[in-house]
């Protein structure tokens, strides 16, 4: 006999790894095919830069955007498995693209427990003793393998076994939230450069960045593959924003204050690069004049020693900017709560519980 979860969040954990389980069988199925006909059509050079890739996505994570695009498919009516659990792959694939633009834009040397693909590539390069740079190389290497691996999923994408009209919508809704989200890592990246960030600027990267990303888009994405009208798109809207609003805050929390095995990269990497969140940015408001112009100095430095980042966080703890974020991730949590339960009639009642155990775990994802 089946037992069902006790809570909303053992739901969401239990159905999150059913889903991630689906789609990373379908992603080594796939990765094995390119693997093959690359070398067939393309040569030894084109398998390595794709086995890069390919070595990023399989990776893996918790597959939250494939498995919120099943999710949204399937909490208004939708049956197809196979066709989403396509749909879902490709949406994995882009995530995958989209996280070795940001390790090079980033300098990140590691991702998810490895090496990032440019590191990757720029190792390999240095193996044989090639000419030029080697992280050159592997940059270049790294952001083609990246671009060719996003029009692959956007050919899955348009080869989809849906209506025509409905797969042409539904293209169009995913690559809208893509634009969104290319103009939140412009804004990101003018926020870690110009000096002058307000918590505003952070509130727009917030939103553009993750929030349009991670959670509407997936989400809109699947109900439109389902034939959804505007009602249930327009009504998770909210609940959406919030949520990722709360994701991102809650990640750039850990980013300093977890272990590398929780974020996925060093705690240090988010300092050195110079990134401005609602930590620094209300830290950097409310430090005293000493402590501010140590901020200013550790943020964007690349030779960060792990003194210089203690200290970095005991400031950030001693301004109450740690429990500012706090607070603010809380609320946007609230808020995404209480706009589900306002608008779960339009969707099903196990896709609102795994959505409301989503939002709950984001309470527990703070240190």
């Amino acid at each position: 006999m089946k037992t069902e979860p006790k809570t909303d969040i053992a739901f969401f954990t239990k159905q999150l790894g059913e889903y991630k389980a689906a789609i990373d069988k379908e992603i080594a199925i796939y990765s094995k095919q390119v693997q093959k006909s690359t070398l067939q059509k393309f040569g030894v050079h084109s398998r390595m830069a794709m086995d890069a890739y390919l070595e990023i996505l399989n990776r893996g994570g918790k597959r939250i955007r494939g498995a919120l695009t099943i999710l949204g498919y399937e909490m208004v009516g939708g049956k197809d498995r196979e066709m989403i659990l396509q749909a879902a792959v490709a949406v994995e694939m882009i995530h995958a693209y989209l996280l070795i633009i940001d390790d090079i834009a980033d300098r990140s040397p590691t991702r998810r427990g490895g090496p990032t693909a440019h590191e990757s590539l720029s190792a390999y390069h240095k193996k044989h003793a090639w000419s030029d740079e080697s992280l050159h190389f592997g940059q270049s290497i790294a952001m083609n393998a990246a671009l060719t691996a996003n029009h692959a999923a956007q050919m899955m994408l348009a080869n989809l076994d849906i209506d025509a009209k409905l797969r042409m919508k539904a293209m169009s809704v995913l690559n809208y939230a893509l634009v969104t989200t290319g103009h939140g890592q412009i804004n990101d990246i003018y926020n870690e450069v110009s000096g002058q960030v307000e918590e505003r600027d952070v509130e727009n990267v917030l939103e553009w960045k993750t929030a349009h990303y991670t959670f509407l888009n997936p989400l809109t994405f699947g109900m439109t593959l389902a034939g959804a009208g505007c009602g249930p798109t327009d009504a998770i809207r909210d609940y959406a924003l919030e949520a990722g609003r709360a994701f991102q805050i809650t990640d750039d929390i850990l980013g300093t204050f977890g272990e590398e095995f929780e974020s996925g990269k060093s705690p240090l990497d988010d300092i050195r690069e110079g990134k401005r969140t609602l930590l620094t940015v209300h830290a950097l408001s409310h430090a005293g004049t000493a402590d501010k112009n140590f901020l200013i100095q550790m943020l964007g430095n690349a030779n960060l020693t792990s003194t210089e980042f203690k200290r970095f966080k005991e400031i950030l703890i001693e301004t109450g900017s740690l429990d500012y974020a706090k607070t603010r991730a809380e609320k946007h949590i609230k808020n995404a709560l209480t706009s589900l339960e306002e608008h779960q009639s339009y969707w099903s009642k196990d896709g609102t519980r795994f959505l409301h155990g989503l939002a709950d775990s984001l309470m527990n994802r703070r240190v």
